[in-house]
């Protein structure tokens, strides 16, 4: 018997979009490696990569996320 069942089809109503074949599926169809979701709609699952890029672009800017205080980085000169 398995420890790890793996589920070959997806719940209707779960979105994902797959990284690596740029596209929406319905249920996962690729690896969780490759794929972001699950989504609650097609419509969010399309807009994965805008979200990410929103989401990164936050935390990037987030003065919390950065170890060193403003102004005091090393000097490369």
């Amino acid at each position: 018997m398995a420890l790890f069942k793996k589920r070959t089809v997806g719940k209707p109503g779960e979105w994902y979009y797959c990284l690596e074949h740029k596209k929406v599926e319905e249920g996962p169809e690729c690896p969780a490696k490759d794929r972001f979701g699950p989504y609650a709609s097609r419509q969010e699952a399309e807009h994965a990569m805008a979200t990410a890029r929103e989401r990164n672009l936050e935390w990037e800017n987030d003065p919390k996320w950065h170890d060193t205080p403003a102004g005091s980085g090393t000097d490369d000169d």
